[in-house]
């Protein structure tokens, strides 16, 4: 299908030019082997299973939670439920879903089992793009595909539960058999893409690491604790300060942002603040434009790879992880957004915090 993205056409592909019945037709004979259960491993596994197709789960042998989890969500161990190595040597269409750092460094065990045909699946440019860092060098005799949902593991499983299926890029890197598009729209169409728009490995990969260190989630938390700081600092409340911060945008602003776009949204507020905020847009553009010029030319140097390899691969990482994410959980702002979505009306009695006199400014100096 042609669509008009902002006056550049591009080609997407949909439910109507893929159906799952086409889907099931190209990977009848497939075996999907899903190696990995971290973050996108059991959202894709889950959805494809559930849809019909014939899917196994590969896991390390000293992975317990990982076997844990799987089991927990109907996986069988012998049947559709195997160790990394049998899962892979099984498969005929393997997704490589561990971690960036795990990728680099199963990658000499798992391209052993790679026979003429298979097809070896992503959901990250990642190693391939910066091969000569991970050393993910696919042998040529295979289809490499991949298909990128725009979202979290977390979200591709809960927008397929909803009956909605959430966007993805694909991408063939190789076409070994002939078939390596065909395979890859079905993949995508298997896990529950709602529609998928093509790029290369390497588009994906800038544009991803991009996002995810910018607006996605660096820039978005670093401008929320600036603007609470401010806040805090001025005299207002911690209520008051993550109620301006936060919980507008997300419970009400970024939905009708979602719902009609940027316009709609200023077009829905208040006089004063469309003035304010169409006077602050163009400062807020001119502060930030040098920083993800900076961030992209790091992206694409590979600068931020080598950091991510560097500190993921480290046998310490883990605990390095929730220390810094625990400083984040405990700050004042973070236990002020805990107290403001338990006090929401749709959260359960059992996850509301309960009132306790005395606490409102702990960890204020």
């Amino acid at each position: 299908m042609r669509i008009d993205f902002g006056g550049v056409k591009e080609d997407v592909i949909t439910r109507k030019e893929f159906s799952m019945a086409k889907a099931k037709k190209v990977l009848k004979n497939e075996t999907i082997a899903v190696i990995g259960y971290g973050v996108q491993g059991p959202a894709q596994a889950l959805n494809m299973r559930d849809n019909g197709f014939n899917v196994i789960v590969g896991l390390r042998k000293d992975s317990k939670e990982s076997w844990a989890r799987a089991k927990k969500d109907g996986w069988v161990k012998g049947k559709n439920l195997f160790t990394t190595e049998e899962a892979a040597e099984r498969g005929t269409i393997i997704q490589y879903l561990v971690s960036d750092a795990a990728q680099k460094s199963y990658w000499p065990t798992l391209k052993k089992y790679l026979n003429e045909g298979d097809a070896l699946y992503f959901s990250h440019g990642f190693s391939v793009t910066y091969k000569d860092q991970t050393k993910v060098v696919p042998p040529d005799d295979v289809d490499v595909i991949l298909v990128a949902p725009k979202g979290s593991g977390t979200s591709v499983r809960r927008n397929y539960l909803a009956g909605v299926g959430i966007n993805s890029s694909y991408a063939v890197y190789q076409d070994y058999t002939g078939n390596a598009t065909d395979r890859c729209l079905a993949v995508g169409i298997a896990l529950g893409s709602g529609y998928m728009f093509p790029t290369t490995f390497e588009k994906e990969v800038y544009s991803d690491l991009t996002g995810e260190r910018g607006v996605l989630m660096g820039a978005l938390a670093g401008i929320m604790e600036a603007q609470y700081e401010v806040l805090r600092k001025n005299g207002h409340s911690p209520a008051e300060s993550f109620n301006e911060t936060v919980e507008e945008l997300t419970q009400s602003l970024i939905r009708l942002v979602d719902e009609n776009g940027m316009d709609w949204m200023y077009a829905n507020c208040s006089t004063t603040a469309q003035r304010g905020a169409l006077d602050w847009k163009p400062k807020f553009k001119k502060a930030t434009l040098p920083v993800f010029r900076e961030l992209y030319q790091r992206v694409k140097s590979g600068a931020e790879t080598r950091r991510v390899l560097n500190s993921t691969g480290k046998k310490d990482y883990k605990a390095q992880l929730e220390k810094e994410l625990a400083a984040i959980r405990d700050s004042e702002m973070w236990r002020a957004g805990a107290a403001s979505r338990s006090l929401r009306p749709n959260v359960p009695e059992s996850k509301r915090i309960k009132s306790t006199a005395g606490t409102q400014g702990r960890g204020r100096n």
